[in-house]
């Protein structure tokens, strides 16, 4: 159940979205804000510094739904396709937040979010953390990940969620899709395509 606080943040986040259809996130006020969810700029106040503040708290919540939904996934590439779709419907609050990106650094905060995800998938079922040279290529692909994530979210990449996926899966370096299918989370199908080079 929603604490009521998160419930009025969630408001507040709503009104914000509905004014991001028709505005950029420069344009937007706090007094926009409030006039689209019909509630006053004390109750905005009481929840948020800024619009930005507001941005962030939204992204926050919506990226870690994300996760959740690829946590529902049985192998890499279904648990992509989970976040991507998850992704998919939110996609006019990603693409207005990344544009502002420079501001904020959610590029970074959804990195350190996919790097941890897995990070403690690796350490769910096998017992232990990454060493430090697989981190190390881990922290590439992530970077990669998040990279060609921002492109499709900002439609300079017309892939579907599936193909997205598939490339996310075949682009994994290969010590570390190795140590996936040790641990039974590779998409069998995939490991067939990556044999081919």
């Amino acid at each position: 159940m929603e604490k009521t606080n998160d419930i009025t943040k969630l408001k507040v986040a709503y009104a914000m979205r509905e004014c991001m259809e028709k505005a950029t996130v420069e344009d937007i006020t706090v007094r926009k804000i409030c006039e689209k969810g019909n509630f006053s700029r004390q109750t905005f106040y009481r929840c948020f510094s800024d619009k930005y503040d507001l941005i962030n708290w939204y992204f926050d919540r919506i990226l870690n739904e994300s996760f959740k939904q690829m946590g529902k996934g049985t192998t890499i590439r279904e648990s992509l396709v989970l976040k991507f779709r998850y992704i998919q419907q939110e996609q006019l609050f990603f693409r207005a937040a990344f544009s502002y990106d420079d501001q904020n650094n959610l590029t970074d905060h959804d990195f350190e979010m996919i790097f941890d995800f897995y990070k403690n998938l690796i350490h769910e079922k096998s017992g232990a953390y990454p060493n430090q040279e697989m981190q190390d290529m881990l922290e590439m692909y992530c970077h990669s990940s998040v990279y060609m994530t921002v492109k499709w979210i900002m439609k300079e990449h017309a892939r579907s969620v599936e193909e997205l996926a598939d490339l996310m899966v075949e682009a994994m370096p290969y010590p570390l899709s190795q140590l996936f299918k040790k641990l039974n989370i590779f998409e069998a199908r995939m490991r067939e395509v990556l044999k081919k080079y």
